[in-house]
């Protein structure tokens, strides 16, 4: 068939030599998985894993974070965590929306390492900055969830700018982009680190300064539906193929043994987690399971695409174990972590899984994979001859993430304490979702209506006996034009 115009065309400024449309694709494709894990996955697993009251006020910081990480990225974000090198662990701030920008050849021009060559996939600069963001956007999202049902919204859209650019950047530069911790051999294949060490981090850091829920929610605080809650947790598993198999830039090798580890680790740990909840408690939690899968899935990412299978099993067997005794054994004996109100376990299902992880890649990683990914040559896991310096880098680099994200979450809080509370008032938090919205996630009453003791008797429908009870229920519905029934949650 004779060459035509069109897309198809030999020549098309469009379709440059060094671009490769099917790393290109795969680029996007992996972007977009790692978007519908916040939106909506995060987004529907925090509306449904709080209390109803909770369900819009959850929701909405999930997606207020969202939005706002994109422009704050597109304006200086993305150079300062990939561009040319400011500080060992800061790149130079710069905007990101120029024609003559977006459409060049990807290129991180720190990351020249040696006789290695710097970082250039081979799509354009706007394909690798739209999938950062997607890395970006759920840290924060992931944060979130450890000061839900009781930070002022307000002080949350001051913090997420904030945090992105004094915290997030910093961590993606040194361990991504070039930084010190990247050429010193630290390895964070896909985030361990950067995403989850950080956001478990600051999330009980935030925590700590925003204080605690109100007693009665923290000693009752039962999803709202369960069902959406497994279906949020669906979609992040789903799209961790795109979190995991878009980290090396390419449709190659490691995104194919990625993307299988993850799956492997993340089942693994399920069955690890919901194993003990039944071996201790007796029955399975749909909640532990859902956890379990979310810190398998956490742990596998700083070496998803550097280990063997057989190892992503060992790591999978590690991260439901380790962060289930962290959260339902030592946390219960720590002053200090009883006294934070984490409500979401961000924590241990992020920090410790994410730390986990890392130290795991340092004894299990391969050379075979490590001289596909790492621009330092020679890295190896422990179990490969490494020894033990492998892991001590590893270790050397989780400090570096803890500390900074630690003291940068602080000096923000503090600062925007001085201008707004960080909590809000008591009566707002007994009132919930209707006092820092307006709105309420469930129409449960009349066409219009609000909660109304006096006219719904809830004392009758929430107790009382026998005959007597259904029939003062009749009554009243009759009277009311049989309107609805109150359900109290």
């Amino acid at each position: 068939m004779a060459a035509s115009g069109g897309a198809y065309a030999a020549q098309l400024p469009a379709v440059p030599e060094w671009l490769n449309k099917g790393d290109n694709a795969w680029q996007l494709t992996a972007a977009t998985l790692v978007g519908i894990q916040s939106m909506p996955g995060l987004v529907v697993l925090y509306g449904s894993i709080v209390k109803k009251k909770w369900a819009v006020n959850s929701a909405f910081m999930a997606l207020y974070a969202y939005a706002s990480s994109l422009l704050v990225w597109v304006l200086v974000g993305f150079r300062m965590a990939f561009g040319e090198r400011l500080l060992p662990f800061w790149g130079k701030a710069g905007v990101a929306l120029s024609q003559d920008y977006l459409v060049r050849r990807a290129s991180l021009s720190a990351t020249a390492h040696g006789a290695t060559a710097k970082t250039e996939p081979f799509y354009p600069e706007a394909t690798l900055v739209l999938f950062q963001f997607e890395f970006a956007a759920i840290t924060l999202v992931l944060l979130a969830g450890s000061v839900l049902g009781r930070m002022n919204i307000k002080a949350w859209m001051a913090f997420t700018p904030l945090w992105l650019l004094f915290s997030y950047t910093v961590g993606a530069f040194s361990l991504w982009g070039g930084g010190f911790l990247y050429h010193w051999g630290v390895i964070d294949y896909s985030g361990g680190y950067v995403i989850h060490l950080s956001s478990g981090v600051a999330g009980f850091t935030a925590a700590y300064w925003v204080g605690p829920r109100l007693k009665s929610d923290r000693d009752r605080f039962s999803p709202n539906n369960i069902l959406l809650m497994i279906a949020g947790g669906g979609l992040l598993w789903m799209g961790w193929a795109g979190f995991n198999g878009g980290a090396p830039y390419a449709a190659n090798i490691a995104a194919s043994v990625a993307v299988l580890n993850t799956n492997v680790s993340a089942a693994t740990s399920l069955l690890t987690w919901t194993c003990l909840d039944v071996i201790f408690f007796g029955k399975p939690s749909v909640i532990g399971a859902v956890q379990g899968m979310m810190t398998g899935l956490v742990c596998i990412t700083p070496g998803a695409g550097l280990v063997q299978t057989w190892a992503a099993v060992i790591m999978g067997v590690f991260a439901g174990s380790v962060p289930w005794f962290t959260m339902m054994i030592l946390h219960k004996k720590s002053a200090l972590l009883m006294r934070v109100d984490d409500t979401l376990a961000v924590f241990h299902t992020h920090a410790v899984a994410g730390l986990l992880g890392g130290v795991l890649t340092g004894l299990l990683a391969t050379p075979g994979l490590l001289e596909i990914e790492s621009p330092v040559p020679g890295l190896r896991g422990a179990f490969y001859g490494g020894g033990i310096r492998q892991v001590g880098k590893q270790l050397a680099g989780a400090a570096f993430v803890v500390a900074w994200n630690a003291v940068v979450t602080s000096l923000i809080l503090l600062a925007i304490g001085l201008v707004v509370p960080l909590r809000m008032p008591d009566e707002q938090l007994l009132i919930g979702d209707d006092a820092a919205h307006g709105e309420e996630a469930y129409a449960l009453w009349g066409d219009g209506e609000k909660f109304d003791a006096t006219r719904h008797d809830a004392s009758r429908v929430g107790g009382g006996g026998g005959m007597e009870r259904e029939g003062s229920v009749e009554q009243r519905l009759s009277g009311m034009g049989a309107r609805g029934v109150t359900i109290q949650l």
